[in-house]
């Protein structure tokens, strides 16, 4: 009975391919774009009734480039509405548990603590805008859909902020990284590892299918900024750049990021019992994966 992941080519996915590879390759059913196309309602039931036997449904694709969504609301809906719905009506049909991954974007006003799940929503973007539809139409489609909230995923894979950090520290002398917007960073790994110990908790019994529907949140543990992110990746590497930090105002992007998205994890520890690893511990980890593709 496999874990079907879509999207397997991001970040999130890509991890959970080395934990296949690393532990059990029967386990998992990998799909992509190419594959699966989840903005194809047939498509994809035609996917589901050619693989009766899938146990479970992570659903890792998505259309993430946030600045891009501005200008390309029409795609970013159908992967990350219609997509979402999609899939989670082909798991309702046959009683499987859809984890949908969302954002921590959907967050954004003036509020200064940890946000809980039950807290108000209000995204400001395309790319926030969709992903909470996203859920909704989920959790409309299928009452078994976990969505998982996350925020700042980096990676050995893929593009992210700790590699462009990397890259640009090494080709100049100095970068402006903004200060005043704050979160946590995750490391896509330690996610991928978190969602499959809830499936493996759930298939133990040990919690319920019905009880990890609903919205819960993830990523690593402390706070930190962009500014302060950027410098803790130099000084772990040694790398001399200068970071100088700046207002979001000084580096206006198209897409409007939140002041504070940082989330109470309260929640998804206490149900499944987790210790969840500090930014920094994890960030060392990656910088350390990266040396070893280096």
């Amino acid at each position: 009975m496999p874990i079907l992941i879509t999207g397997a080519n991001g970040q999130v996915g890509q991890c959970f391919q080395q934990l296949a590879a690393q532990h059990s390759p029967g386990k998992f059913l990998f799909t992509d774009a190419a594959s699966l196309d989840i903005t194809d309602k047939k498509a994809v039931q035609r996917f589901f009734k050619d693989h009766k036997n899938i146990s479970w449904c992570v659903n890792c694709a998505a259309y993430t480039a946030v600045d891009k969504a501005e200008s390309e609301p029409k795609k970013a809906r159908q992967v990350n509405v219609d997509g979402a719905r999609n899939l989670a009506l082909a798991c309702a049909a046959q009683g499987i548990v859809l984890i949908q991954l969302s954002t921590d974007y959907v967050y954004h006003n003036r509020q200064n603590t940890p946000f809980r799940e039950g807290d108000p929503t209000s995204p400001k973007s395309v790319y926030a805008r969709t992903k909470l539809n996203g859920e909704r139409s989920a959790l409309r489609a299928n009452p078994l859909t976990m969505v998982i909230r996350t925020s700042w995923v980096y990676s050995a894979f893929g593009a992210n902020f700790v590699k462009t950090m990397l890259r640009l520290g090494n080709e100049r002398p100095a970068l402006r990284i903004v200060f005043d917007q704050i979160g946590t960073p995750t490391y896509a790994p330690d996610l991928a590892e978190t969602i499959l110990h809830i499936i493996e908790q759930v298939e133990k019994e040990t919690i319920a299918k019905a009880d990890v529907a609903g919205i819960w949140h993830y990523s690593n543990e402390g706070v930190t900024s962009w500014y302060d992110f950027a410098q803790a990746i130099f000084n772990l590497q040694r790398i001399p750049c200068a970071v100088y930090p700046i207002h979001t105002s000084e580096y206006p992007t198209p897409a409007t990021r939140p002041p504070f998205s940082v989330l109470d994890k309260a929640k998804i520890k206490a149900v499944f019992g987790l210790e969840i690893p500090h930014w920094r511990t994890s960030l060392e980890r990656c910088l350390m994966e990266l040396e070893k593709q280096a």
